[in-house]
């Protein structure tokens, strides 16, 4: 099944408990504070089903592109013209968006053999999530608080991060916190597990289960969010539309019922479930092609503000703009490499060239920085010499001055200041701040982001290009060695 726009913003309204600090909301689709953001993915339901090459057909039922599980290149590239479309529709700003962790447990779903005795339990979940068209959001990190538990031992306190409190007939109990559930407060369920290795006596952390968003026990505690202090869309064009906000999970005797459950008491297992299937690779590729489309308006925004003044005349300022352009081109090449030299892995399956991605998302997390440095740079001290706020508009004579004298050559005042506005909100306003620090670690630190690349690389390949070319010389003889000095070299030897 399909669902429209409408009926996931109805399913928001399902007793789902947020809280703003001590504020609870319980209608995240009518509050000031998330209200735009849920209308948000409420349009990608709406984009999906108005495109049928955006789904595909099994077992008489359609289902989302997102959820198809390759055998050709030709599947791989449905996904990513979906994955590419959602991205568009937001330019890249909601991180997490339905199609993040859907492709996670759909490659997760590729070799469920890899779970063991949970295995029907994911292929199973990964069934109903399909059918249901659900929007799953994930927490898959301790809190910060977490990482020394010997402390909280010695002082007999509970461990904050989330674990299994308990067994009983009917599933499992956890309590606990988890970070950080991008996303979570607009969507129907959350995916615990660990991302990060666990220390091999921390059993009952390994769990790794799907609750609903409103099951009994589980709150959501917001940070701050943007949305609400955006006056109207002119002033924060895309803090009003794509605040998707970031959750700690609180979880407070939460029970998982059995067929919920996808791996417990085994600490290897819980990381390795997304390394011995294609779903890291498949949920990150959505994170390269996400990244791509938010790189474009990111482009198109510096020409636009070099244009604006008549800067982009300026040999200089264009070789900023050429460099602009080849770092967008060279992110696109590493995306299409993924398809062009696409894996047979699992067997019967296809995958997405895993080092070509790992390779991506190294460069996207490490160039986010530098990249809205140089835009910052291009717009300069004008976005600080607009009026405080497109109210000017409202007044005839505060209009009039405005108009013209704000103006340049080459724009109108409210369009140029319409353009700092939108600039802003990308590299200046506190919805900036967010995603310069999100793309900086939304897929770990960067030792972690490395770490991937490392494991992955054909490392015994590299050392034989080596040894190939050490084994074409050999050890000279004493004679041969000695007419190989040069004369002065042979004279100061003496």
């Amino acid at each position: 099944m399909l669902k429209s726009g409408n009926e996931h913003l109805e399913a928001l309204k399902d007793g789902r408990v947020v809280y703003i600090g001590a504020e609870r909301v319980d209608d995240v689709t009518t509050h000031p504070a998330f209200r735009n953001a849920a209308r948000s993915i409420a349009a990608i339901y709406d984009l999906k089903r108005a495109d049928p090459t955006y789904s595909f057909a099994e077992n008489g039922e359609r289902y989302s592109a997102y959820f198809l599980r390759a055998r050709t290149r030709a599947d791989l590239e449905q996904r990513t013209r979906l994955h590419r479309a959602i991205a568009a529709m937001s330019f890249g700003l909601l991180g997490r968006s339905p199609d993040h962790v859907s492709s996670f447990v759909t490659g997760m779903a590729m070799n469920p053999a890899v779970f063991g005795p949970y295995a029907d339990n994911l292929a199973r979940y990964y069934e109903h999530m399909r059918r249901a068209d659900l929007y799953a959001a994930y927490a898959v990190v301790p809190p910060q608080a977490a990482r020394n538990p010997e402390f909280y031992i010695k002082q007999n306190l509970p461990i904050p991060t989330l674990r299994v409190v308990r067994e009983d007939d009917d599933g499992l109990v956890i309590s606990g916190m988890k970070m950080l559930a991008t996303g979570a407060v607009l969507a129907d369920e959350i995916w615990i597990g660990n991302l990060i290795p666990l220390a091999p006596t921390q059993l009952a952390e390994s769990v790794t289960c799907a609750v609903p968003v409103n099951a009994p026990g589980l709150t959501l505690w917001s940070r701050k969010p943007f949305e609400r202090h955006a006056s109207c869309e002119f002033e924060n064009p895309l803090t009003w539309r794509y605040d998707e906000t970031d959750s700690m999970v609180m979880c407070e005797e939460v029970k998982v019922p059995w067929e919920r459950v996808f791996v417990h008491m085994d600490a290897v297992l819980a990381r390795e479930i997304y390394i011995r299937t294609p779903g890291h690779c498949y949920g990150n590729h959505q994170s390269n092609v996400r990244f791509h489309e938010k790189l474009k308006l990111i482009v198109g925004l510096a020409s636009k503000i070099a244009a604006a003044s008549g800067a982009n005349e300026v040999p200089a300022v264009r070789e900023v703009l050429g460099r602009f352009a080849a770092l967008e081109a060279a992110l696109g090449g590493m995306i299409a490499g993924q398809l062009q030299d696409a894996e047979d892995w699992p067997a019967g399956w296809k995958t997405y060239n895993r080092r070509y991605m790992y390779a991506a998302l190294n460069w996207c997390t490490e160039s986010h920085s530098s990249i809205i440095d140089a835009l910052r740079e291009l717009v300069g001290g004008g976005v600080f010499q607009m009026p405080a706020d497109v109210t000017v508009m409202h007044d005839a004579k505060l209009r009039e001055q405005f108009e013209k004298y704000w103006q340049t050559p080459q724009l109108a005042a409210l369009e140029r200041m319409k353009l700092y506005k939108l600039a802003w909100d990308l590299i200046g306003s506190e919805f900036a701040g967010r995603h310069l620090q999100y793309e900086k670690f939304y897929a770990g630190a960067s030792f972690i982001v490395r770490n991937h690349s490392f494991r992955e690389a054909p490392w015994t390949e590299f050392h034989r290009v080596v040894d190939d070319l050490m084994a074409t010389y050999d050890v000279p003889a004493p004679r041969e060695q000695a007419s190989a000095i040069s004369p002065p070299a042979a004279a100061l030897a003496k």
